[in-house]
């Protein structure tokens, strides 16, 4: 499949797919969205759909996360076997739990993954060093979003499993008794914090993006990755945008 994509001023952009939708994967990519995270966790997929969804995005050149729906063994596997380029884990409650949720996603002796063949070989017999390539060039992204991975954060980002941090900032601002995120500038610091621990193992970090403020905070601290909007909430502007052009002024 040949794709041609728009010229952009943006780089590293990355949306969520809730659903399994093809023709928002197509239009992604070809408006420059070079990365797309299937979104279990929240999102409306079985696992067949998922294994498609992860399919046609990496037949349009585009780097594939997909967030699990919970951080196991079982959900994991799945994502990586469908062909996933990496997993994010929700909900890790401190360091302990990314130790043992981080393992599921590397091979022995790394971590303690499964090895299932099929796709992850494209079909063909195991090549050599095999398991060392694959636990190189997937990757394991951690979400900072409880009380105490934020405490951990540091311990968390020098596990060798964890190949980089992902901020949940609307579960985070709960968990911190700031109520509900409003991308206002408030919880710079812990974004600040958890960067910079991604940084100090030489490890990338990324997070949603909502703001102008969270826009500039991130690019100052060298983000690997935006995560801009998501398939339900741009049908739904391009849905008012369609209402706006045809209203009657006041």
């Amino acid at each position: 499949m040949t794709v041609i994509r728009m010229a952009s001023r943006h780089t590293e952009l990355a949306f969520w797919l809730m659903t399994p939708n093809e023709n928002a994967c197509e239009i992604a990519s070809i408006l420059g969205y070079g990365t797309v995270i299937i979104d279990i966790e929240h999102g409306t997929f079985e696992p067949s759909t998922a294994a498609r969804s992860i399919t046609i995005a990496k037949a349009l050149g585009m780097t594939v996360y997909t967030r699990v729906d919970s951080a196991e063994r079982v959900p994991i596997q799945h994502a990586l076997d469908f062909g996933s380029d990496g997993v994010i884990l929700p909900q890790i409650t401190g360091l302990a739990h990314a130790r043992v949720a981080t393992a599921f996603a590397k091979f022995p002796p790394l971590g303690v993954r499964g090895f299932g063949g099929g796709k992850t070989v494209n079909y063909m017999p195991v090549p050599p060093q095999f398991v060392a390539a694959e636990n190189r060039r997937t990757k394991c992204w951690v979400i900072i979003e409880t009380v105490q991975a934020l405490d951990d954060v540091e311990q968390i980002a020098a596990l060798e499993t964890v190949d980089g941090l992902f901020i949940g900032p609307n579960d985070l601002s709960l968990a911190r008794g700031r109520g509900e995120y409003l991308a206002d500038g408030r919880d710079h610091d812990d974004i600040r914090r958890i960067a910079r621990a991604a940084q100090a193992q030489e490890k990338p970090w990324a997070m949603p993006i909502a703001s102008i403020p969270d826009r500039d905070l991130a690019r100052s601290l060298n983000i690997a990755f935006m995560a801009t909007t998501d398939d339900l909430t741009a049908l739904r502007d391009g849905l008012v945008a369609g209402l706006q052009m045809v209203e009657e002024p006041n």
